[in-house]
């Protein structure tokens, strides 16, 4: 009986999570012009190959240049009009649109950009690991010089205010 028991309790305890919208957590690894957010992690819910949450990039912006180190991406555009910029000099571009999947091998220097000047770009991020890994790269020589963006929200304010 006791056994029975304990089996129970266990998949109720370590069984199917739902993570509600308004439960995502944005204490994770960010990157200039993007608010990530965390929805499966180790942390979270004992996640133990996989990280997945959120990401909104606000109209007409660029992100920082970054890459994840050896973890795989996978990016679901949710609204918008995604541009990815990747290279060593941001010379290669592709557009995804509501619908889309996009892959980022590791290692690869990659910049997300909302090209839509009037709504902001909401996609699902999913990566190969239970960590956030994030490498922002500051000596990038882009083919085109990406325009300063500030991230202004309840955590983040404007530096010039």
């Amino acid at each position: 009986m006791t056994d029975d028991h304990d089996h129970a309790r266990r998949w109720r305890d370590d069984g199917v999570r739902v993570i509600k919208g308004d439960q995502f957590d944005p204490n994770t690894a960010q990157t200039p012009g993007m608010f990530r957010q965390a929805a499966i992690n180790h942390a979270r819910v004992g996640a133990q190959k996989i990280w997945a949450g959120t990401v909104t990039i606000e109209p007409d912006a660029k992100t920082g240049v970054h890459h994840h180190g050896e973890l795989e991406s996978v990016i679901f555009v949710l609204r918008g009009k995604a541009r990815m910029r990747w290279g060593d000099k941001l010379e290669y571009v592709a557009e995804a649109e509501p619908g889309d999947f996009i892959y980022v091998p590791p290692f690869v220097p990659h910049q997300e950009i909302n090209a839509d000047p009037e709504h902001p770009l909401e996609c699902v991020l999913v990566r190969s690991d239970n960590e956030a890994v994030v490498v922002n790269i500051t000596d990038v020589e882009p083919v085109e010089a990406p325009e300063e963006v500030y991230w202004v929200d309840p955590i983040h304010k404007h530096p010039e205010r």
